[in-house]
């Protein structure tokens, strides 16, 4: 039997939350705090339901009319779950450190109450159970994003605001165009495992094959697909909260999500390369994570670092989706836990040396290893993930990835993963080195607290994480981790046995 309430309280918990808050006024800290803690762990016991629930073969779904044949459909599967999971959880970790760093900040209502609604938006778009749920909520999200990258109102941060705009509306048209034209073509459809376009066979090829490319151009604008990727180092303007939530949780995650969601359930993966649609997404996948890496070398701002580096590893993602196989699936869905738990990591511990010290740059990390300790464990642990180095996360991803391009006898996937990995320890590791083995070298800029490391409020969500990311390594094969979680779709949902 279905159960409707389930999904309902999953999308409704964080939007009402967030307007709430924005009732508030900003000296009402304590109950802001509250309210805050509240919706996102309770969204961490309402998620622990739906898993024990679709485990134990329940269904959770709704649908509301809209117009006729446009409804708007939520469904909780397995991969929704997955996505919706790594969301609650950085979810409760964003939000306690955000608490923290924007301790003195001004209109912290209004920056919670759309850090909440950019939660709702993403929880549909994991629940969405047809392409026009999805686009709905994918739309919204770009609305409630604005907001918190031109959050602190200077001119900078007004103009990456117009950037990000320009950028995410026009892709929202497009994706509008592709939605539109499809449901003209196949009439409304939920999404279907295999996908639902598969029946049309040889008829329509050639609109076909341009409708995927309107999707993928459509939400590969979010998902920082080159040359679609040019809002994300910009938008780093954003306080750290705002950046960690943009790469880790919400936005490029939301773009990688949904173009899994075009390959799998809408077109179907062998339908897909039959219409000679996946190699091209490959290829653009190989090329995004090659640029991004070389793009990170050349940036000394170390948030425009991570920036570009996010535009490398979402890619590994794609890639997986677009390399026919078991293995490379299992690779691409455990990469959509494994690159949010490390790139929060990452975006946290650049928000503590910012907080702390007033550092921004790279040449400005010599000696920090010693004046912040933790942090830079918990940054050493991200960065050595992303890189790949066992028994981190990261390690995982990559482990599977390159098992299944050999699976699948394309092994020019290796070489592409083989040099990326090196260009990760090309600009991770001087970081490194500069931060434990260099002396320091000047004054911090800007040094706004003496003593040990950071604030605890900035520094436990940061070694949660960490924490997080080296036990998703070392124990990849427990029972409903990101691994077993993953492998449970592939053979759920797409049919594919590990």
């Amino acid at each position: 039997m279905t159960d409707p309430w389930i999904p309902l309280v999953a999308v409704g918990l964080p939007f009402l939350t967030g307007i709430v808050i924005f009732m508030l006024d900003d000296r009402q800290v304590a109950l802001r705090s509250l309210l805050n803690l509240f919706g996102a762990f309770a969204k961490l016991v309402l998620v622990g339901v739906m898993l024990w629930g679709v485990v134990n073969g329940r269904d959770y779904g709704v649908r509301l009319a809209i117009a006729p044949g446009l409804d708007v459909a939520l469904h909780v599967d397995a991969l929704a779950l997955l996505f919706i999971t790594l969301s609650a959880v950085l979810w409760a970790l964003t939000t306690v450190y955000a608490i923290g760093y924007l301790e003195n900040a001004a209109h912290r209502s209004r920056f919670f109450g759309f850090f909440s609604l950019s939660i709702f938006a993403t929880t549909g778009i994991a629940l969405a159970g047809n392409l026009f749920t999805l686009f709905v909520f994918y739309e919204i999200l770009t609305l409630v994003t604005y907001p918190l990258v031109v959050h602190r109102g200077t001119q900078k941060a007004l103009a990456a605001g117009r950037v990000y705009l320009c950028y995410t509306l026009a892709g929202g048209a497009v994706l509008l165009l592709a939605v539109a034209w499809l449901h003209a073509l196949a009439g409304p459809r939920d999404f279907v495992a295999g996908g639902y376009l598969r029946e049309f066979g040889t008829d329509h090829q050639f609109t076909l094959i341009l409708l995927f490319g309107f999707l993928i151009a459509g939400f590969g604008v979010k998902a920082a697909l080159f040359p679609l990727h040019g809002w994300l180092p910009v938008a780093m303007v954003a306080p750290a909260p705002v950046s960690a939530l943009l790469h880790a949780v919400a936005v490029v995650k939301a773009g990688a999500f949904a173009i899994i969601r075009v390959v799998y359930d809408v077109f179907g993966v062998e339908f897909a390369q039959s219409l000679g649609v996946l190699g091209p997404l490959a290829l653009l996948a190989a090329f995004t994570i090659l640029y991004g890496s070389f793009r990170a070398l050349t940036e000394d701002e170390l948030k425009k670092r991570l920036a570009y580096s996010t535009v490398s590893q979402v890619s590994y993602i794609i890639l997986g989706v677009a390399v026919l196989g078991p293995l490379s699936t299992i690779g691409a869905l455990v990469h959509l836990v494994n690159q949010g738990l490390l790139k929060i990591t990452l975006f946290l511990t650049a928000g503590n040396l910012a907080e702390t010290l007033g550092v921004h740059h790279v040449h400005e990390m010599d000696g920090v290893g010693r004046r912040m300790p933790l942090t830079m464990t918990a940054f050493t642990v991200g960065a050595l993930g992303m890189i790949g180095v066992p028994p981190i996360a990261g390690f995982v991803t990559k482990f599977y990835l390159g098992s299944g391009a050999a699976q699948a006898g394309q092994w020019w996937v290796i070489v592409v993963l083989v040099a990326s990995s090196l260009l990760n320890a090309c600009y991770f590791l001087p970081i490194l080195y500069r931060a434990w083995f260099q002396p320091q070298s000047a004054p911090w800029p800007n040094e706004k607290r003496e003593g040990f490391d950071a604030k605890a409020v900035l520094l436990v969500p940061v070694l949660f994480s960490a924490a997080l990311a080296v036990g998703a390594g070392i124990f990849a094969n427990a029972p409903f981790g990101p691994l077993e979680w993953a492998k449970l779709i592939s053979s759920r949902e797409f049919g594919y046995g590990p």
